[in-house]
């Protein structure tokens, strides 16, 4: 996982190659359904702006929030918490009941001995 989110990064940041955010943003995924916090973080923040992918608040609050649960306490993990909150400022009370339940499983997942936190779209 952690070389997946070095080559989102180089994309992200065009560092070595062209930017590419669509591209960063397939590379952060595999690594964040690996369980990444810093993939997690910064997947969440494409799908806030909308760069590489369709701007969707649900999946920001959701990899936010699993980011933020992976971060355990600190400085990141306030980070990551306050950019879920705000994301819920921006849903509808239907999408946030649908990004907590998308957290939730994903979450079941990850510690009930899934290797993955795959999510929907």
């Amino acid at each position: 996982a952690a070389a997946q989110f070095e080559i989102g990064r180089a994309f992200a940041t065009g560092t070595g190659r062209p930017e590419d955010l669509a591209e960063a943003a397939r590379w952060y995924r595999q690594a964040a359904e690996q369980g990444s916090a810093r993939a997690q973080h910064d997947l969440a923040m494409l799908y806030t702006k909308g760069q590489g992918v369709p701007q969707d608040y649900v999946q920001a609050y959701v990899w936010f929030d699993q980011a933020a649960t992976r971060f355990g306490q600190g400085r990141s993990y306030d980070q990551a918490a306050e950019m879920r909150d705000m994301m819920a400022a921006f849903m509808t009370p239907e999408q946030l009941a649908e990004a907590m339940r998308q957290s939730s499983s994903a979450l079941d997942q990850s510690t009930s001995g899934g290797a993955s936190t795959k999510l929907s779209e």
